[in-house]
């Protein structure tokens, strides 16, 4: 496998791109892919609960939605570098690092939980309320109603939220590269580093 610095001292051939992307793409599809699969599996009931929590749910209860809602704000707004840097300690504690592919999941899943909650929670929204209230009149039980009448009803605009989250785990995971996680994000900005010292233009 060839190195950037390799690379870019050697002007490298078409022929060996391959050797030095595709580890890279390797660790990109390792982040995003465990990254979103916790989001998936946490954000889904999150969103169903804000769902139903909210004025006109199954169960409402302001001030559990209020809490919950806040909560999720915080973590889908604050910028993704902002996040990594203020949850280093719990990182830390569960992957016992934070650098690299450990380092970089959790706060990437953390944040793509929250992201993929909300994008739930809207696309439940755009069920009409009478699908809701057909279930319940048939005797459909909570459960019932949240998977056939609102997740089921609601699949088209998922699957579209799954692909718009994905999209953000991609990008985080480029951001996470640029401080060392590994992926596509660290070889564009080594090589970059070394295409500047390679021209005389010095160190960052």
């Amino acid at each position: 496998m060839i190195t950037i610095a390799q690379a870019t001292s050697y002007n490298t051939a078409l022929s060996d791109i391959p050797g030095l992307l595709l580890p890279a793409l390797g660790q990109t599809l390792a982040m995003v892919g465990i990254a979103m699969s916790v989001a998936v599996l946490l954000g889904t009931p999150l969103g169903v609960l804000l769902h139903n929590l909210a004025p006109g749910g199954l169960f409402t209860h302001l001030t559990g939605y209020t809490v919950i809602s806040w909560v999720a704000n915080i973590g889908r707004s604050l910028p993704f570098l902002v996040l990594m840097a203020a949850i280093i300690p719990f990182t830390r504690w569960v992957t016992g690092t934070n650098i690299g592919i450990a380092g970089a999941v959790v706060p990437m899943a953390i944040a793509g939980t929250f992201f993929f909650a909300r994008l739930v929670q809207n696309c439940l929204r755009e069920v009409p309320a009478s699908v809701t209230q057909a279930t319940r009149a048939s005797g459909g039980s909570t459960w019932q109603i949240i998977r056939t009448a609102q997740l089921g009803e609601a699949v088209p605009g998922l699957i579209g939220a799954l692909t718009f989250n994905i999209i953000a785990m991609i990008e985080y995971s480029a951001i996470a590269g640029t401080i060392g996680a590994g992926g596509l994000g660290y070889v564009a900005i080594t090589w970059r580093i070394a295409l500047d010292e390679s021209a005389g233009l010095g160190k960052w």
